[in-house]
């Protein structure tokens, strides 16, 4: 009896407190980042808004298309626990864990700047430069330094032994941050790491990535700061919506078989313009394009009733466009040869 009411009280002072809705840590320290019914504190990024969902206290991706989901806050030095499971049994079925990410996709990609936690089964090249096992390594512009040198001198960790359970089966991994070194724990074991890492502050993300996996579990401690330098923190959310389904063209309208959609990006058919289906008060417009090598177009964007024009790049090129937040308008991109767009955000 008196542990029921003690237990009550401990409720009753919590909600005295106004802090609910506040995680509570664990005696361990930790904290769930993910609370078994819904994706508050995660931001889904660039994927189409039933990429992701939650079913029997997992995050499910259905791993199209690629993009990510991240956490609402950065982290610097942590502990995180996870467990992961694929349901694919024999093709390639990838996803990831990216550590130290920034708010945006990189130029041209799905995926943020960050590093990456390998979560793969099915794949084990006969040259060896990647296993399924639990590969650590940098990718869009990050850095890292492996723990054991790579064969083919590539930012990448390969693991020390293989622990990693098959499809239909949990994964069970422990991920130490700490001062820019990274470790990985696989199924009870430390197996990898790397260090020197840049960025070693920023997002931690979920990767979308062509197939079907399971999240559950997942918590988090924070540790003491080891201060790092500005230019070792990823970039903030300053409210960017992303405007592409990455699906479909739901959301924008253009004459039948002008454009098309295909995983995160568009292409246009050389035809007419495909436009927002809403308008907006935007101070800034965000929009990756590239043209075919040699391509003599341009990518013409209008925005809040004013055109803006910029040369073909035969490489994934980012324009940032300031707009007037006074004014409200529809977002127009104008039809040409080969033209592909992606990462379009506002804010």
């Amino acid at each position: 009896m008196r542990r029921f009411f003690t237990a009550i009280a401990a409720v009753l002072v919590v909600q005295f407190n106004g802090s609910a809705a506040e995680p509570a840590k664990a005696d361990d320290g930790f904290v769930p980042l993910f609370n078994g019914t819904d994706l508050a504190g995660w931001h889904n990024v660039n994927c189409a808004p039933e990429t992701w969902s939650v079913k029997n206290n997992e995050i499910i991706t259905t791993g199209k298309p690629t993009g990510f989901l991240r956490t609402a806050k950065q982290y610097e030095n942590f502990e995180l626990e996870f467990e992961w499971m694929h349901i694919e049994k024999t093709k390639m079925a990838n996803s990831g864990l990216f550590v130290w990410g920034d708010a945006l996709p990189a130029v041209g990609t799905g995926y943020t700047r960050s590093i990456e936690i390998q979560v793969l089964l099915n794949f084990k090249p006969a040259d060896g430069w990647a296993t399924s096992e639990g590969d650590i390594f940098s990718i869009w512009g990050a850095k890292c330094k492996p723990d054991r040198p790579h064969p083919k001198g590539i930012e990448r960790c390969l693991p020390s032994e293989n622990r990693t359970k098959q499809a239909g089966e949990w994964n069970h991994y422990k991920v130490i941050g700490n001062n820019g070194v990274l470790k990985l724990h696989v199924n009870g074991k430390e197996v990898s790491g790397v260090s020197e890492c840049t960025p070693r502050k920023g997002y931690l993300a979920l990767e979308s990535e062509g197939v079907e996996c399971h999240f559950r579990n997942i918590k988090l401690k924070e540790l003491p700061s080891t201060n790092p330098k500005p230019e070792e923190i990823c970039t903030v959310d300053t409210g960017y919506k992303h405007l592409l389904e990455g699906l479909t063209l739901k959301g924008w309208k253009c004459a039948d078989g002008d454009w098309k959609a295909g995983d995160g990006a568009i292409r246009s058919a050389g035809k007419g313009s495909i436009t927002s289906e809403a308008e907006f008060s935007a101070s800034e417009l965000v929009i990756d394009y590239k043209f075919p090598a040699k391509s003599a177009g341009k990518l013409i964007v209008t925005a809040n009733g004013k055109a803006f024009e910029f040369p073909a790049k035969a490489a994934w090129a980012r324009e940032i466009v300031k707009l007037d937040p006074n004014m409200k308008g529809t977002i127009s991109i104008a039809g040409a040869e080969g033209l592909d767009v992606r990462n379009v955000f506002v804010r």
